[in-house]
C-alpha cells in the first residue's frame, strides 16, 4: 500500500513539474507577442487580469466541491498576498523592458541568492555537491544566453527588485504551506484576491509611469499596425490568409485594425488562461519541493525559450549556446542525483533511531526475562518456591 502511494505521488510530483514548465514557457512567449509584436506594455495591469482570472477560475472550482477551501490567518494572507503581488509584478515588468534570455537570467539568479536566505535565516544546509550542480547549472545557462543580454537601466532595476521579491515570496510559500498544513490551491484561492488587489490598484499608475501611456487611452495607431505587420511578415502561413492588404488604402487599414483587436483580445485571453496554471503549478511544485527546486526548473525553460526565439523570432543561435544548454542540463541532472541521494540518506538516517529503540527494548525484555529466571533458580536452591504467574489469579 505504501509502494503505491509513493508512486502515486512520483507520478503527481512529475506532472506538476511538467505544467510549470508547459505553462511557464508559453506564457512568456505568449507576453512576449502582446508587448513586443501586438504593442501591449501594460506588463503590470495585465498581471492583475491574469490572478483575477486566477481567483475566479478557483472559486468557481471550488463551489463544485473540488477542493476545501481553509481559513488562515488574514494578516497572514494579506501581507503574502501584496508581497507574492509585487513580485509578479516586477518580474512581468522585467519581462516587458528586457530581452527575453535576460529574463530567464534575471529567474535563474534567483537560485543563489534564495540558497542565501535559507541559510542565514533558516539554518538550511546545502553540501558541497549541491552547490556545485548549482553552479554547473547556472554556468551553463550564463553560456547560453551571453548573447541575449541587452542591459538597460530600468530593466536591471527591475530585475533586482524581481529577485528579491521572488526570493522572500517563495521561501514564504514553502513554509506557510508546511507549517500550516494548507495545500497549494488553498493558499493560492486565499491570496490570490489581495495579489490581484494590489496589481489592479497600482498597475495602470506603475504602466503610465513606466511606459508614458495610459492602459485605459490605449488604442492603435497606423505606425503601430505597421510594425506589427513586420513582424508577422516573416510567418508566410499567416501572411497568405491577410488578402485584404490587397484592396483600397482605407478598406485595408480599417479590416486591419479589426484583425490586430482580434489578435490582442486573442493573446490577452490565452495569457490570462496560461497564468492559471503558472499560478497553481508554481504553488504546487515549491510546496511539495523546496524554492531551490522550482528555481532549477528555469534551466528547462530558459533552453526551451531560447530554442523558440531562434526557431519563431530568428534570434542569434550559435555553437555556444548548444554548449552551454548541455552544459546546464548536465548541471540539473547533477542536482537530481545527489538531491535523490541526500533524500534517501536522510530517510535512512530519520528511521535508524526507530530501529535502535526497537532493538534496546527487545534486548531489554530479554534481560529481564534472563534476570527473573537467575532469581527464581536462585529461589529453589534456597528451598524457597517460586512463584508463578497463576497462584497470583
Amino acid at each position: 500500500m505504501a509502494s503505491v502511494e509513493g508512486s502515486g505521488f512520483q507520478i503527481g510530483m512529475v506532472g506538476s513539474l511538467a505544467l510549470s514548465v508547459a505553462s511557464s514557457v508559453s506564457i512568456v512567449i505568449c507576453n512576449k507577442a502582446l508587448m513586443s509584436s501586438l504593442g501591449f506594455p501594460y506588463a503590470t495591469t495585465l498581471t492583475s487580469w491574469h490572478l483575477m482570472v486566477t481567483f475566479c477560475t478557483l472559486h468557481v472550482a471550488q463551489r463544485f466541491h473540488l477542493f476545501e477551501p481553509k481559513l488562515i490567518d488574514a494578516k497572514t494572507v494579506v501581507l503574502f498576498g501584496i508581497l507574492n503581488g509585487t513580485s509578479i509584478g516586477f518580474l512581468n515588468l522585467c519581462l516587458g523592458f528586457n530581452s527575453v534570455g535576460f529574463y530567464q537570467m534575471t529567474k535563474l539568479a534567483i537560485i543563489p541568492f534564495t540558497v542565501l536566505l535559507e541559510t542565514i535565516f533558516l539554518k538550511k544546509k546545502f553540501s558541497k555537491s549541491i552547490k556545485f550542480s548549482l553552479l554547473v547549472l547556472l554556468f551553463g545557462v550564463g553560456i547560453a544566453s551571453v548573447t541575449d543580454l541587452n542591459l538597460n537601466l530600468v530593466g536591471s532595476i527591475l530585475s533586482f527588485l524581481a529577485i528579491a521579491t521572488t526570493c522572500v515570496g517563495q521561501i514564504m510559500t514553502n513554509t506557510i504551506q508546511k507549517r500550516l498544513k494548507v495545500s497549494s490551491t488553498q493558499l493560492l484561492y486565499q491570496s490570490s484576491p489581495f495579489q490581484a488587489a494590489i496589481l489592479f490598484a497600482t498597475g495602470p499608475s506603475v504602466d503610465r509611469l513606466l511606459t508614458k501611456r495610459s492602459v485605459f487611452a490605449y488604442n492603435y495607431s497606423f505606425m503601430v499596425l505597421v510594425c506589427w505587420l513586420i513582424n508577422i511578415s516573416c510567418i508566410p502561413t499567416l501572411t497568405d490568409y491577410l488578402g485584404f492588404l490587397s484592396l483600397p488604402c482605407s478598406t485595408s487599414k480599417k479590416m486591419l485594425t479589426h484583425c490586430v483587436k482580434f489578435f490582442l483580445k486573442v493573446f490577452i485571453v490565452l495569457s490570462c488562461l496560461i497564468a492559471v496554471s503558472v499560478n497553481f503549478s508554481t504553488f504546487l511544485v515549491i510546496g511539495t519541493t523546496s524554492p531551490v527546486t522550482y528555481q532549477v526548473l528555469g534551466h528547462v525553460k530558459t533552453c526551451l525559450i531560447l530554442s523558440f526565439g531562434y526557431i519563431i523570432l530568428h534570434d542569434p543561435f550559435t555553437a555556444r549556446n548548444i554548449m552551454g544548454i548541455l552544459t546546464a542540463v548536465f548541471g540539473m541532472g547533477l542536482y537530481s542525483y545527489f538531491s535523490v541521494q541526500e533524500s534517501k540518506k536522510k530517510s535512512a538516517n530519520d528511521s535508524l533511531p526507530i530501529s535502535q529503540m526497537a532493538q534496546k527494548e527487545t534486548v531489554a525484555l530479554l534481560a529481564s526475562k534472563n534476570q527473573d529466571k537467575d532469581h527464581n533458580e536462585t529461589k529453589r536452591s534456597n528451598g524457597i518456591p517460586a512463584a508463578s504467574k497463576d497462584s497470583f489469579e
